[in-house]
């Protein structure tokens, strides 16, 4: 997922687990919209609906599922870091376990990401989306 990644890593091994996952969000959403933009033409809206039923917790959660173990042992610790922060509320449409596994996905999609890991981010993505 070519997207002017950074030349060098940044130090993610350091970065809290919000801090990933506040990255992870928008690459996760940003590689379902390519996706979808690349599905065919489609109007705006109709891509902005499904875009968002495909980012919401419960859809995070089933992907995270889908790729769970096929994880290297760091992406596991990774992924468990961001399942297990502390978070204040949960959206009313998913449960509590859906919405710490979304957290766990975009906290493992934001350190692939800052550690210039585009390959490995574009396998389990291939594999969340059945390519």
């Amino acid at each position: 997922m070519p997207v002017n990644l950074a030349k060098e890593n940044m130090d993610a091994d350091m970065m809290s687990s919000a801090a990933l996952a506040f990255v992870g969000d928008a690459v996760y959403s940003l590689a379902v919209r390519r996706r979808l933009a690349q599905s065919g033409d489609l109007p705006a809206n109709t891509l902005h609906n499904k875009a968002a039923k495909l980012v919401s917790a419960s859809a995070q959660a089933a992907a995270a599922a889908r790729i769970l173990p096929l994880l290297e042992d760091k992406e596991s610790d990774v992924f468990r870091r961001g399942r297990n922060m502390h978070t204040i509320r949960t959206p009313k449409s998913s449960s509590t376990a859906e919405y710490h596994a979304a957290t766990a996905l975009e906290c493992l999609m934001g350190y692939l990401y800052l550690k210039n890991r585009p390959e490995r981010i574009d396998e389990l993505l291939a594999a969340i989306f059945d390519e």
